[in-house]
């Protein structure tokens, strides 16, 4: 098992993100634990040898593809929150970054969701430090949004806010099309408003009067 990998993906070449790309396809479409580094190779059109060139197992592969995609979101979520200070619109950022992100890597979004356990030891521990630091930013953001908005005694337990906000975006990969009626830009702006604002908010408005 390696110990020095890289995870600054500006240094690999295009054919390492070709081979993840493809990589995490196959595994969406098949699962991890049912595809074969030969399988890889002959849908990659790259020899054995040259797969392992990049990693020395299926697991480092695997590694690979969710820390890259940890390590992408995370860097341009940073550069973006980086432009506003008020919570709502840090919310907003948030949920469009991850949305714009998997909605293009629909088959990395199903292999994080999915495998998410398929790693041990080291890698495990490597990814899920990502996952942990970008998990607590999220909770960060939602407790700045719950202290500016809501009002005392309706305050709503922040890890079920956590977690509520990532099943809503992390299921869309069963069901969403990017190429279809409803773009990512559009895609994103209805779940800020629903998780925001509530879907039946102008009815409790009214009753409440």
């Amino acid at each position: 098992m390696a110990t020095n990998l890289s995870t600054d993906f500006s240094r690999y070449d295009q054919k390492l993100e070709f081979i993840l790309r493809t990589s995490a396809r196959i595994f969406a479409e098949k699962s991890y634990h049912s595809t074969s580094m030969r399988e890889i190779s002959r849908e990659t059109g790259v020899s054995l040898a040259g797969l392992y060139h990049y990693c020395k197992s299926k697991e480092e592969l695997l590694f690979l593809i969710q820390d890259n995609c940890f390590g992408r979101v995370l860097e341009r979520l940073e550069q973006r929150l980086s432009d506003t200070a008020d919570p709502v619109q840090r919310l907003r950022v948030f949920i469009d970054n991850h949305l714009a992100f998997f909605a293009a890597n629909m088959a990395e979004m199903k292999v994080l969701s999915h495998e998410a356990d398929s790693l041990a030891g080291d890698l495990h521990a490597r990814v899920s430090g990502r996952k942990e630091k970008y998990t607590r930013l999220a909770r960060k953001i939602l407790a700045e949004v719950q202290q500016q908005t809501s009002k005392k005694g309706r305050q709503i337990d922040l890890t079920v806010a956590t977690y509520a906000l990532f099943g809503m975006m992390n299921w869309i990969y069963n069901w969403y099309d990017p190429a279809g009626e409803i773009d990512p830009d559009r895609l994103a702006g209805l779940i800020a408003r629903i998780f925001i604002d509530g879907f039946a908010e102008a009815r409790s408005t009214v009753q409440g009067g």
